[in-house]
């Protein structure tokens, strides 16, 4: 069996078994386009993330996901439903505990808040791409009226909040922080003049996590190098894995 679908309360999860698994699963929290159904995902639609998703399988890894209600926007349903999923996997298949996370895009608000939490053993983290900051992503979007707008509408349902309600939460977020017992790092595809924008806040936040110590690499990538992402990505793990 190479994948299993399945649910859990209302959210389609996936689980890709590797021919010759080597013990540690992968963890992947996608971004906006990200989804699950009951018998494909965006893993196995989209040709890059197949390849991908190939790269990871290859080198022995058991990878799963889960729905996590779409458009989550690092939602409190979001964070609980990696939980579950998190404790399904590890009673139904044969993992070491810590498990590797990558979180792409809108992903990342998921993989951050996970970081503080003692309810999953985190090995590594791999951000590509990540958006770090609701605040600072939709001070970006003002730029692009009916994105912006899109946005809002988003954070509202995945929230379960009113209009009114968006500055309360946006003004209650924290700084991004890592975790100095979890190694990062961070991709960053240099495509379009909002890769690059961001670019210039990841780098602001590179020096206040330098600064206070914590594990964290940051790689710039050009489009063209986006193959390479899987490469990256296993070497990347192999490095945090001698502990088991």
């Amino acid at each position: 069996m190479e994948i299993r679908n399945f649910r859990l309360d209302t959210e389609w999860n996936a689980v890709h078994y590797p021919d010759r698994p080597n013990g540690f699963g992968i963890l992947i929290i996608g971004d906006e386009r990200h989804f699950v159904e009951s018998g494909s995902s965006f893993w196995t639609q989209n040709e890059g993330k197949r390849l991908f998703l190939k790269k990871i399988k290859d080198a022995g890894y058991t990878v799963f996901y889960s729905n996590l209600y779409g458009k989550n926007w690092g939602s409190n349903k979001a964070v609980t439903m990696t939980k579950l999923l998190y404790r399904h996997i590890l009673r139904s298949e044969i993992l070491n505990e810590k498990i590797h996370v990558l979180a792409e895009g809108m992903g990342a608000l998921v993989a951050l808040r996970l970081l503080q939490s003692n309810d999953i053993k985190i090995r590594s983290l791999l951000l590509i791409n990540p958006i770090l900051s609701l605040k600072s992503h939709l001070e970006q979007e003002k730029e692009h009226k009916f994105f912006h707008k899109k946005l809002i509408k988003e954070l509202t349902v995945s929230h379960g909040i009113d209009i009114g309600d968006i500055e309360g939460i946006i003004n209650g977020e924290d700084e991004p922080q890592l975790n100095e017992r979890i190694p990062s790092k961070i991709i960053h595809v240099l495509s379009g003049n909002r890769a690059y924008r961001q670019s210039e806040m990841l780098n602001e936040y590179l020096s206040m996590w330098t600064k206070s110590g914590l594990p964290v690499s940051v790689t710039y990538m050009v489009p063209e190098k986006k193959l390479q992402l899987g490469s990256h990505a296993v070497k990347f793990w192999h490095e945090h894995e001698d502990v088991l």
